[in-house]
């Protein structure tokens, strides 16, 4: 008796955890790189604090209006291409089983197995719109995703990267080297996360990670030195 084989493939959308980091990091490069540039203008303590407290507020309220209005607008689109196939099915019940089974042969199956799948598939009109709405629009009634989530998602996920980097001036710190080290710390360890939805090792994408946040604060810092020094 021949034995089974098994084997499991990785989440190649990544699921969750793909906008989480994603939008954890996103909060942490920019508010990291916003209070890099003020305080390479060689402002106080408080102004830095305030700065990084008002991008984080800033960036996680643009960010979950951002994506509300994204996935809402993407829902409502969906809801109403939907609604066309429920009307197509019901005025036009022959033609749409004949599309479905076009479908099905042009993916290799049979004409004869085709029609008869599609005929089956067809007696239950709910079962039929979820089939139609899958093949030809790529979405199903009822599974779609739910703008409130999607906001509050990207609000949590934006602040709590960016909330690191001013951690320390919340502290007391009152240099940008506290700051730095926390930051830092964060983009290696998001980078880390991020190799689990990729095929590139943990190290590298933490580097990689971190050496683009580091890039982009090392910018603003100049940005901010320059025009500090310039008292413009």
């Amino acid at each position: 008796m021949k034995s089974e084989i098994h084997h499991q493939h990785r989440d190649v959308t990544g699921g969750w955890l793909r906008p989480a980091v994603f939008g954890a990091m996103d909060g942490l490069v920019s508010n990291f790189a916003l209070i890099a540039g003020v305080a390479g203008g060689q402002a106080e303590q408080r102004v830095v604090l305030l700065a990084g407290l008002a991008g984080l507020a800033a960036g996680a309220f643009s960010m979950a209006a951002g994506e509300y209005i994204s996935v809402a607008s993407q829902s409502e689109l969906a809801e109403a291409e939907i609604e066309v196939e429920r009307l197509e099915l019901a005025r036009h019940p022959r033609a749409e089983q004949r599309e479905l089974a076009e479908v099905f042969e042009g993916r290799g199956v049979d004409p004869e197995l085709a029609a008869e799948v599609a005929r089956q598939l067809s007696r239950d009109p709910e079962e039929a719109l979820r089939v139609h709405a899958r093949e030809e629009l790529g979405v199903a009634p009822g599974e779609l995703p739910s703008p409130l989530l999607a906001a509050g998602s990207s609000f949590l996920a934006f602040a709590t990267g960016a909330v690191l980097p001013v951690l320390p001036y919340l502290a007391g710190a009152s240099s940008l080297w506290p700051a730095a080290v926390v930051a830092g710390l964060g983009l290696f360890l998001a980078g880390a996360l991020v190799s689990r939805v990729t095929a590139r090792s943990w190290w590298f994408s933490g580097l990689r990670q971190l050496g683009f946040g580091a890039a982009a604060a090392a910018i603003t810092y100049g940005v901010g030195a320059l025009i500090g020094t310039n008292g413009l």
